[in-house]
């Protein structure tokens, strides 16, 4: 139960300490990042408390987690104006869904070490 608690608290920890001026659009999008947990329906148990989600869920094996790794390098626009454009925000959203998956990656990789 915990653990789950753990995936909506601290997505938003991370927004305000990281995204403060967005941290309600920052939080929304990390905690959006719970639907990887779609690939535990693949699975038979579909839910067993003993088993690591990492390297067995296909969300949750290493190729997967280095291309969360290569969305949260995807650079931030600033929103500086060029001209009368502003550069959306809208562009920020792979940096923070790679974010809040690498979070939800440590989340439970920490249940892998218990």
């Amino acid at each position: 139960m915990i653990h789950i608690i753990l995936h909506f608290a601290v997505p938003p920890v991370f927004a305000l300490l990281f995204y403060r001026k967005r941290w309600v659009y920052a939080s929304t999008l990390m905690i959006a990042t719970m639907l990887v947990d779609l690939d535990h329906l693949l699975a038979d148990p579909i839910y067993d408390p003993s088993r690591c989600s990492i390297g067995f869920h296909p969300l949750h094996s290493l190729p997967a987690i280095l291309a969360y790794v290569l969305l949260f390098a995807v650079p931030i626009p600033r929103g500086r104006k060029t001209g009368l454009l502003e550069l959306k925000p809208a562009l920020r959203i792979p940096h923070l869904l790679g974010l809040g998956l690498l979070v939800h990656m440590a989340l439970d990789g920490i249940d892998c070490l218990l």
